[in-house]
């Protein structure tokens, strides 16, 4: 397109308005807003769905990541709780076994002690009893010596000075100890 201009022409357009290019502006406007629907309907219509539901699973997720936070909170508080109560019982129950070991300290010591109070008692009364035999041991001899001397006395009617000195001898022979106990 080539515009000539003669010397006679006067130049009062910048340019020719026909039909031609009136045309072809609104078919070239017709394209682009075909163009611009096309492209919307294909390409930004799908981006924008694909952009919001992204959009949508992102804040769900931070929602959801929320409520997860505020649940491990509560059950970080609630298992801390447990913690000091579990803690606390067995406190309890370690208390309870010193207590008992301390009773059963108690009644193994006075079970003892009452062991050997009877072992002391029955030792004093197995004494009483050989002390008590030894004695009777003592009478059944001097018995048997008071025979033997009556014996002695009624076969050679021995007179006073040899009964005396007999007495004496067997005196003696038993001690003085056995004889005053």
């Amino acid at each position: 397109m080539k515009i000539l201009l003669t010397s006679g022409e006067s130049m009062s357009r910048l340019f020719n308005l026909d039909m031609q290019l009136i045309a072809d502006s609104v078919l070239t406007m017709i394209a682009i807003l075909f163009l611009f629907w096309a492209l919307s309907f294909f390409l930004f219509n799908p981006a924008r769905k694909m952009l919001d539901g992204r959009k949508e699973k992102i804040k769900g997720e931070l929602e959801q990541a929320a409520n997860d936070m505020e649940q491990a909170k509560a059950m970080k508080e609630e298992y801390e709780a447990k913690l000091r109560d579990i803690q606390k019982e067995a406190d309890e129950i370690m208390a309870q076994a010193r207590k008992k070991a301390m009773m059963s300290e108690t009644q193994i010591i006075n079970e003892a002690k009452e062991e050997a109070a009877r072992i002391m008692e029955r030792a004093r009364t197995e004494a009483e009893l050989e002390k008590q035999k030894a004695a009777d041991d003592v009478k059944k001899e001097m018995i048997a010596v008071a025979t033997a001397m009556a014996g002695k006395v009624v076969s050679g009617a021995i007179d006073m000075s040899v009964q005396e000195g007999l007495i004496d001898e067997t005196l003696k022979e038993m001690g003085e100890s056995t004889w005053l106990s």
